[in-house]
């Protein structure tokens, strides 16, 4: 079970969760959102991380060239589209950097908006999704209604998001059965700043669990 801690802003929280176990953590490249965190910053937590630790850049409907300016500052792992990329999109990011995990996000509305993830399976490596909300991207504190993902089976794997919590995390993948699962809200004092009580709390759960 891949466990994604996202929103990371401070260094010292970034190397205490993944001392707790999380195996990979997410940083905001989105200037308007709370949780935005500079590049020379996200570098200042990376290069303090063992390897073994994904880290994904999460951008929102931004350019190739913005892109490419924050991984030319940052050791990042991977890269998750969150906005309203096309599948064409999503290759270009692919073919651009073949060595970096492409993750792309999904908001969850209806059962509908399932059939609108069949495009992109041939390009990108991961799924992620989370819930649907009119005017927020992301790290919404909303559960998806479990119930439409129960018999969702991509070809690639796929990360569960949306309002995840250690109270409800067990609830969730009992229902369902994702790769990996990515919290924000969930773990959190106020945006950007983690309560590692909430996630030894998570990865407790995970443990009692056999998940983790």
């Amino acid at each position: 079970m891949r466990i994604k801690i996202c929103g990371i802003t401070q260094p010292s929280q970034g190397q205490a969760i993944t001392q707790l176990g999380a195996t990979m953590l997410g940083f905001i490249c989105v200037e308007k959102s709370p949780r935005y965190i500079k590049p020379l910053q996200i570098q200042a937590v990376v290069k303090e991380l063992p390897v073994t630790v994904g880290c994904i850049g999460v951008f929102v409907n931004a350019s190739l060239g913005e892109i490419e300016r924050v991984l030319e500052q940052t050791t990042l792992t991977g890269i998750q589209l969150h906005g309203d990329e096309s599948p064409q999109f999503c290759c270009q990011v692919k073919q651009r950097f073949p060595n970096l995990e492409l993750i792309k996000a999904f908001r969850i509305k209806t059962s509908k908006s399932l059939t609108a993830i069949t495009p992109y399976f041939e390009g990108v490596d991961t799924l992620l999704l989370d819930a649907y909300h009119p005017h927020l991207l992301g790290g919404t504190g909303h559960t998806l209604n479990w119930k439409t993902l129960e018999k969702f089976s991509p070809p690639v794997p796929w990360l569960l998001a949306g309002g995840l919590t250690p109270d409800n995390i067990g609830q969730a993948l009992t229902q369902l059965h994702p790769t990996g699962i990515d919290l924000s809200s969930g773990v959190e004092r106020s945006p950007g700043d983690k309560d590692l009580t909430k996630v030894a709390q998570l990865l407790a759960s995970l443990q009692e669990m056999n998940k983790y």
